[in-house]
């Protein structure tokens, strides 16, 4: 940014006659005082303050007892004019520029000082905006009846989208202040109310959607998202590995010898010792061989997987319960299939002793089932496991919108 002091214009906005008509009732109304402010405007290489003046007039009619006039290209409240707004949202969506190369552009071509706050009051200004009836009622005709749902956080503001993974597009979009349920109820409920009723609605783990989706939806299938599910097992089996990988290294720790000559027996010991860090050592580095699908293994992978539980036994009833369970959520099988090898699971007695999957086992409880095998009761070309799309969109804005 130069450093000379910068030439400052100014102009002025003004819209207060004696009388104007009421916004809603629109019987004229008497001027009762006379209203000014001082707005920022957008002029390359110099500072633009745009004198507002407006009024306040007493309504003769039942609407209020007092309305305000407003100047057009300026907004109630607002500190710049939409000009600026405009400047904001070409550098953002059609230039994709980040947040920071935003805010710096905007202070070296037009003096203006912004907050990243400010971006997202463009945002939401400009979603306020778009013609939402005619992208409803074409999204409406193109849904093919299957909905993820997901949310993603943008500053100070959450975005919840709805998306349909069939067809590709997203359905439909509201910019909220709180990640709360009734946030999540008043947007699921104005697509309800505008004539969607979906078929099948995925969602994550969260547990704002399912009582909700019972209200709202009760003919609908209500799918959790296998991607999930399984991310949550891994982290329990993993979780299970660590705890022995802490025990191993506690015992082959580092001991201090005694004085004098070393006897015959601590060479051994030490070798017994050195043996046991190599074996904490390959764990930790293959550990992740425990969850992954036995069909992505190749054969060095199954060999570093076969040590790994010879070193490690107690991992094998585990490792059959990862195998398990990747099976139970396979596409290729039937809901009856999915039922007997559920039940076989949760006979299983080995699985019902292992203190290290009780916290997956309850990740299994019937009702999730239930929940996680809803892809098996839809036809086989509609067949949707995962929130993945809704969840690739959300990646791409946050991919926009970060500080790179």
């Amino acid at each position: 940014m130069n450093q000379h002091r910068p030439a400052t214009r100014h102009t002025y906005r003004r819209n207060a006659p004696r009388q104007a008509p009421c916004p809603q009732g629109g019987m004229p109304g008497r001027r009762k005082q006379r209203l000014t402010r001082t707005v920022r405007g957008i002029a390359y290489g110099c500072v633009l303050l745009v004198h507002v003046t407006t009024a306040e007039y007493r309504a003769r009619c039942g609407c209020w007892k007092t309305f305000r006039t407003q100047v057009e290209g300026v907004e109630p409240k607002a500190h710049s004019t939409n000009q600026v707004r405009a400047a904001v949202l070409d550098r953002l969506l059609d230039d994709h520029r980040s947040l920071e190369r935003i805010l710096a552009a905007l202070r070296r071509d037009f003096w203006l000082e912004l907050s990243t706050g400010f971006v997202y009051d463009c945002l939401r200004w400009q979603v306020g905006r778009c013609d939402h009836a005619a992208y409803r009622a074409w999204a409406l005709q193109e849904c093919s009846g299957t909905l993820c749902l997901d949310e993603i956080h943008l500053g100070r503001f959450t975005l919840l989208l709805a998306t349909d993974p069939l067809h590709d597009f997203p359905v439909a979009f509201a910019l909220v202040s709180a990640n709360d349920g009734d946030h999540r109820a008043r947007f699921l409920g104005q697509l309800r109310d505008h004539g969607l009723h979906p078929r099948v609605v995925i969602t994550d783990g969260s547990p704002l959607y399912p009582s909700l989706l019972g209200v709202l939806w009760p003919q609908a299938e209500h799918q959790l998202c296998v991607f999930h599910a399984l991310k949550d097992i891994h982290a329990h089996i993993l979780a299970a590995v660590r705890l022995w990988l802490k025990s191993r290294r506690r015992r082959g720790g580092r001991r201090r010898g005694r004085r004098g000559r070393p006897r015959k027996q601590q060479p051994a010991a030490r070798r017994r010792e050195r043996g046991l860090k190599e074996q904490a050592t390959f764990v930790s580095k293959h550990r992740f061989l425990v969850v992954q699908r036995r069909d992505r293994l190749g054969p060095r992978q199954q060999r570093w997987l076969a040590e790994l539980l010879e070193y490690v036994p107690s991992l094998r009833v585990l490792r059959r319960f990862i195998d398990d369970v990747h099976r139970l959520l396979e596409r290729a099988q039937t809901p009856e299939q999915a039922r007997h090898r559920y039940e076989a699971l949760r006979a299983d007695p080995e699985y019902g002793e292992s203190p290290d999957l009780a916290p997956a086992l309850r990740l299994l409880a019937p009702a999730a089932f239930a929940k996680l095998t809803a892809f098996l009761r839809s036809p086989v070309g509609q067949r949707q496991r995962t929130n993945n799309h809704v969840e690739r969109m959300n990646r791409q804005l946050r991919h926009d919108e970060k500080v790179r």
